[in-house]
């Protein structure tokens, strides 16, 4: 009786063990479709320009696809000129929650102002999104370094964030 007691326990123990194990691989595994979704973000750092350094900051909102697309809004200082613009580009999220995004920024005429590439990770339960400025390209095709980096959070999903 008391092994039957003992094994029915351990039996339970490893059931549950076994549940959270596939609902903790469910939790740590990244997609495009993961990603997908409106999210409001904030980029600070430094971006070099040929007179010297500006102190770069942006904030906006993007909404991500899960074919791949991106589209987003942008209102960025730069030095303390402040400019609107729209964001639109691809984006690939790895099943390790790492990924990339490429994107143009464009003045509200349309015009390409610069080309931006992003290393991402995704956190937090899907809820939290980190990324890395690897690169911006002006249209000339004059490359700026930068040390730039964004935080941005999953927006609720009501009317109103939706691009």
């Amino acid at each position: 009786m008391r092994h039957a007691i003992v094994r029915s326990i351990a039996l339970a123990a490893l059931s549950l063990g076994l549940a959270a194990a596939a609902s903790a691989q469910d939790d740590h595994g990244c997609s495009n479709a993961r990603l997908a979704g409106s999210w409001g973000y904030t980029k600070t750092g430094t971006l070099y320009l040929p007179t010297g350094a500006a102190p770069f900051a942006s904030i906006g909102t993007l909404t991500f696809r899960a074919d791949g697309e991106v589209s987003g809004k942008i209102e960025a200082s730069v030095g303390g000129s402040v400019s609107k613009g729209d964001l639109s580009g691809t984006f690939e999220m790895n099943s390790d929650c790492l990924g990339t995004m490429t994107s143009g920024v464009y003045d509200p005429s349309g015009n390409l102002l610069r080309t931006i590439n992003m290393s991402l990770v995704l956190d937090d339960k899907a809820r939290e999104l980190r990324g890395l400025m690897t690169s911006l390209v002006l249209p000339n095709g004059m490359a700026l370094p930068s040390t730039i980096t964004g935080n941005a959070r999953r927006l609720p999903s009501h009317k109103g964030y939706e691009q």
